[in-house]
């Protein structure tokens, strides 16, 4: 598996992957309501975030996004046909690295507020700490998770 550092052109690839997934599916319309559309993910990749895109086989199958600014990751999707070959953690990794590299002591990301999803507990696993369910603001009702150096 690499993993490799995503580039504008890889913009169509990311919302390809975002809207494979089954579990917290979106379409392409759901994100765009979020405001994230193909012009957002190339003014954050030209700022303050960078993305990572895990390819196998010459196939991209996951991508996680972090933001420097806000000291999150933004979103890691991996094609359902993927799960559990590794690269939900190299991608976790390489945007936790990135954002640790910027000197930033506490990083969070939010996900679907439910034990029972497959997010949650990964996020668990990999160390992270659920501390507050978001009350305002597009992510309200999701669970934010926090992660110390």
């Amino acid at each position: 598996m690499n993993i490799r550092i995503a580039q504008r052109q890889d913009i169509e690839t990311l919302f390809e992957i975002r809207t494979s997934v089954i579990e917290n599916h979106q379409s392409r319309e759901d994100i765009a309501e979020l405001g994230i559309t193909p012009a957002s993910i190339a003014e954050m990749l030209e700022t303050d975030c960078c993305a990572w895109i895990a390819e196998l086989d010459g196939e991209d199958i996951g991508f996680s996004i972090a933001n420097q600014t806000g000291k999150n990751i933004f979103g890691m999707f991996v094609r359902p046909s993927f799960e559990g070959r590794g690269a939900g953690r190299q991608l976790m990794q390489a945007a936790e690295d990135w954002l640790w590299s910027s000197n930033i002591n506490e990083i969070s990301l939010v996900t679907g507020n439910n034990p029972n999803l497959r997010a949650y507990g990964f996020y668990l696993h990999l160390g992270w700490t659920p501390i507050a369910v978001e009350q305002y603001g597009d992510f309200a009702s999701e669970m934010k998770f926090i992660k110390r150096r």
